[in-house]
């Protein structure tokens, strides 16, 4: 009851004209950075970041995450239009968004991945707004070692439900946190790692970096490819809208289990890559006829999308109320909150309600305005597709160097930039996660000091690690997550020594057979 009041009050903060209109604005830059090739939700926010500096917190949230929404909406356009997924978790809606496109069923794919999006995001909403409370009271009882506790258990969650590599990861998360101790230690005050360069006394600036990986490395693959863009043609009929609407009733069971599997993904650092895979391939297994994936199945556009969203909304809960974003996007808008004066974790919900309750009612709106908008204009950005990346490309650098440039008014900054694309690049073309360096740049400095002050309360004792039962599940939780890829490893090398050892007997005995004995 405590939060159903708590948001109708945040519907009067968000409810206004000025705030709609952000909405608006917010979905369509975000469906146009979806769209683009090159950029992407976490590249799009954070260019959008530098120009919310000089706004009210709660106006700047809207803007950002009416443009993720977009974003989002924009990745699954022109997957099933171009069969070129705008976003990663786009991915899984080209298998069969893509065929019922070519079959004549641009309309009805559209329609099911805008209406399942829709319902995934208000589930992860509603997630939010029920345990949002519960979870920043329940992070009240922490202290130096639990937080600690909850940034390692945040870092092993990476290694050990991640979909890449844990050495690729664990790599990855080593990089951030050299990157993030960069500059002056904010306890002794001594410089590190700024190897006599004086325009790193402050760090490295995290927009920075996430411009140069996600939108310049992204960029330099995308030209490295030679992107063509040939597409399908597509007008929203509102009669086969209507029908599509009418239709949904019968993916309940989709919906439901694909909502569950998104926001749990999006509360673990899973992320909606990862769930939108994860729900496809559930729902290809539990199918009757599993020959018709990939071939044109509504269920194959239903499950992704719905996840997808699901899982980048909840995203949002373990930034709001412990400082630990679930995704490369959460990690960015933590960056903006923290940029903005406000410190993401449970005092927030006691010291700026309405940023936090104004924020959670404007997902239930934005994602309405997002449907809307994205139904309406489907036409327009799938013909921006058909601009040669000639053009497109040269302006998405732009932008890039412009949002770096931004951030301090700094030639320097522009050179960083240049070198964190060259690392985005190298990243993607050996297959390395950027999320994890992404998460260890904003968390590093706050895991940093929750350890060191940990220390100086336990007097160098790694017990106060183990001297509460919180605390205590937390450090065994995260542990059992980071030493997880260690025993599935040692399954795999006890099952391959098997293997081994019953191959010459088999060989043995086929010889046996083959000669009557006469081997032995």
């Amino acid at each position: 009851m405590e939060n159903l009041n708590s948001l109708m009050h945040g519907f009067g903060v968000a409810a206004t004209g000025f705030h709609l209109m952000l909405m608006v604005v917010g979905v369509l830059l975000g469906i146009l950075v979806g769209v683009l090739p090159g950029l992407g939700a976490p590249n799009g926010v954070s260019l959008l970041l530098p120009l919310t500096f000089s706004m009210d917190p709660v106006s700047a949230i809207i803007l950002l995450t009416s443009m993720y929404w977009g974003a989002l909406f924009g990745g699954s356009t022109t997957s099933i239009l171009f069969n070129i997924p705008g976003e990663p978790s786009s991915v899984a809606t080209t298998f069969d968004g893509y065929p019922m496109a070519k079959q004549g069923r641009a309309t009805e794919a559209l329609s099911l991945a805008f209406l399942s999006a829709g319902f995934g995001a208000l589930a992860g909403v509603v997630l939010i707004t029920i345990l949002s409370t519960w979870v920043a009271k329940f992070a009240l009882r922490f202290s130096s070692p639990e937080y600690f506790a909850v940034y390692f258990l945040a870092f092993a969650s990476f290694v050990g439900l991640g979909g890449a590599s844990p050495f690729k990861t664990i790599v990855s998360m080593m990089l951030g946190f050299a990157f993030a101790t960069v500059g002056m230690d904010t306890i002794s005050g001594s410089l590190r790692l700024t190897f006599g360069f004086s325009e790193l006394l402050n760090g490295v600036s995290f927009l920075v970096a996430v411009i140069g990986l996600f939108g310049i490395g992204e960029l330099i693959l995308t030209m490295e490819e030679g992107l063509r863009f040939e597409g399908i043609r597509a007008r929203i009929s509102p009669r086969d809208v209507f029908a599509t609407i009418a239709s949904m009733p019968r993916y309940w069971v989709s919906l439901l289990r694909s909502s569950l599997i998104g926001c749990w993904m999006g509360i673990t650092p899973g992320g909606p890559t990862a769930a939108s895979f994860m729900s496809y391939g559930l729902a290809k297994r539990f199918a009757r006829n599993k020959e018709g994936f990939g071939k044109g199945r509504p269920e194959g556009v239903v499950c992704p999308e719905t996840a997808d969203h699901a899982a980048g909304t909840s995203a949002i809960l373990p930034m709001l109320a412990l400082g630990v974003p679930g995704s490369a996007t959460a990690a960015v808008m933590m960056g903006g909150l923290m940029i903005w004066g406000l410190n993401p974790g449970p005092m927030l919900f006691i010291d700026k309600p309405d940023f936090v309750w104004g924020l959670v009612a404007s997902m239930y709106l934005g994602n309405v305005v997002a449907v809307v908008l994205v139904l309406a204009t489907v036409p327009f950005f799938a013909a921006i597709l058909r601009i040669p990346f000639a053009i497109i490309g040269p302006v998405i650098v732009v932008v890039c160097f412009i949002g770096a440039y931004t951030v301090s008014s700094a030639t320097f900054d522009l050179w960083l930039a240049l070198a964190f694309g060259l690392v985005g690049y190298v990243f993607k073309k050996l297959d390395y996660p950027i999320a994890p360096l992404v998460l260890a740049m904003v968390l590093g400095d706050k895991a940093e000091d929750a350890f060191r002050q940990s220390m100086i309360m336990s007097r160098g004792s790694l017990a106060i690690f183990w001297s509460n039962p919180l605390v205590t599940g937390l450090t065994a939780l995260a542990l059992t997550l980071l030493l997880w890829p260690v025993v599935g490893f040692a399954r795999e090398w006890v099952r391959a020594s098997r293997a081994s050892a019953l191959r010459p007997l088999s060989v043995r005995g086929a010889a046996d057979e083959a000669t009557g004995g006469l081997s032995r």
